[in-house]
């Protein structure tokens, strides 16, 4: 069936009434304790309008559930075919989880990864454990309860970077995390532990440069053009990283393609592939790297949950394929209804149809700059 617009899919192209699982950050009601960025994680309600009008401009109908608790009110007849789950959840390292598992046991069909690849890449010290077990290079780190025991830190090194265990968006890392010795560390730790009440996770700090990668795919997943995070005009970070307080600023831009060698491009899109695969992703995530000054490539984290703003990569990488977010967000839903048995053929993928010399073009440039 051929639809007018952007790119559709025309063999087994089905039409479906989605449901929308998602946490918007004005529901949340802070509290007394709560630190600014708590919400951090939850989507902008423009993100929804951006979604729903993705879907809609892909023929399908969009019945708008919200968060878990909306979601276990409606169960078990959600009136949807399949959900398109962004849905944070709420409270501890398996938040993430709660939507998928609800939705597994009642055999409802959605979107993207199942309970247990969320709950396990939410918790950053056990999804490096299975990066070092699948021979990944990723940073030497360690976890910390509390701030009484960091001698590991020793076997590391300094600089180190202090991050939250559980969390995403950069919630609890600041340009004070970035720490050179035993007192900042002591200090990190203790922010972490007693602020955002959860496990710090010290890492190996990489001076360098920054990129991302999207994944796509089931039982071939593929990689996407790498997209490079440039600060302030400089793609070459050295000493700086992103944080929480660049989320809202115009300091952080996203260049796509990548001031990167076709070498290194190759080995973080392999990489980003192998790391898909080692914790069960399914339909879509985007894995996130540093690169030292050595031009060696070290995996900070996969997020099988990404971000779905137009602010994001999934609204950069498509425009390298002369697509668009549409298209992004409906091959998504294409991935995961053949998955799901809801249609006969998968969508042909129409992020392969590119020009690999425009991708080495020097000249060739497109900068996104958040707002």
């Amino acid at each position: 069936m051929k639809k007018q617009g952007p790119y559709f899919f025309e063999e087994g192209f089905i039409k479906m009434r989605i449901g929308l699982a998602y946490d918007l950050r004005t529901d949340w009601e802070f509290q007394e304790n709560d630190p600014l960025d708590v919400n951090a994680e939850f989507d902008k309600p423009k993100t929804i309008e951006e979604m729903t009008e993705a879907l809609e401009a892909g023929g399908h109908e969009v019945k708008r559930i919200g968060n878990v608790d909306k979601l276990l009110a409606r169960i078990p007849d959600l009136g949807v075919d399949i959900v398109f789950n962004i849905c944070e959840g709420r409270g501890g390292r398996t938040r993430e989880s709660q939507v998928p598992v609800i939705l597994d046991m009642y055999n409802i069909p959605y979107v993207g990864s199942d309970g247990l690849t969320l709950g396990l890449t939410l918790d950053k010290g056990v999804a490096k454990k299975c990066f070092v077990a699948d021979n990944i290079p990723t940073p030497k780190s360690f976890v910390a309860v509390n701030s009484d025991n960091l001698e590991t830190a020793d076997k590391i090194g300094f600089p180190l970077i202090v991050k939250t265990c559980h969390e995403g968006t950069s919630k609890g890392i600041s340009a004070a995390s970035r720490v050179e010795d035993y007192q900042a560390l002591k200090r990190q730790v203790d922010l972490v532990t007693q602020v955002y009440q959860q496990p710090a996770l010290i890492e190996e700090f990489i001076k360098g440069t920054e990129f991302t990668v999207a994944v796509l795919g089931n039982e071939e997943p593929v990689a996407m053009p790498v997209v490079q995070v440039s600060m302030d005009g400089n793609v070459n970070l050295g000493d700086s990283f992103y944080y929480f307080e660049m989320v809202s600023s115009d300091r952080l831009q996203y260049v796509c393609p990548a001031k990167a060698s076709e070498d290194l491009a190759r080995q973080m899109q392999a990489l980003a592939v192998r790391v898909y695969r080692s914790v069960g992703c399914r339909d879509l995530g985007r894995v996130d790297f540093r690169v030292d000054d050595q031009g060696n490539p070290y995996v900070l984290e996969i997020n099988p949950l990404p971000s779905l703003s137009h602010e994001d990569v999934f609204n950069i990488f498509p425009q390298e394929f002369g697509l668009t977010y549409a298209d992004a967000i409906n091959y998504v839903l294409q991935l995961a209804a053949h998955r799901c048995g809801m249609v006969e053929r998968p969508a042909s993928n129409p992020f392969l149809k590119t020009d690999s010399s425009k991708m080495r073009d020097a000249q060739y440039e497109m900068r996104y700059t958040r707002q």
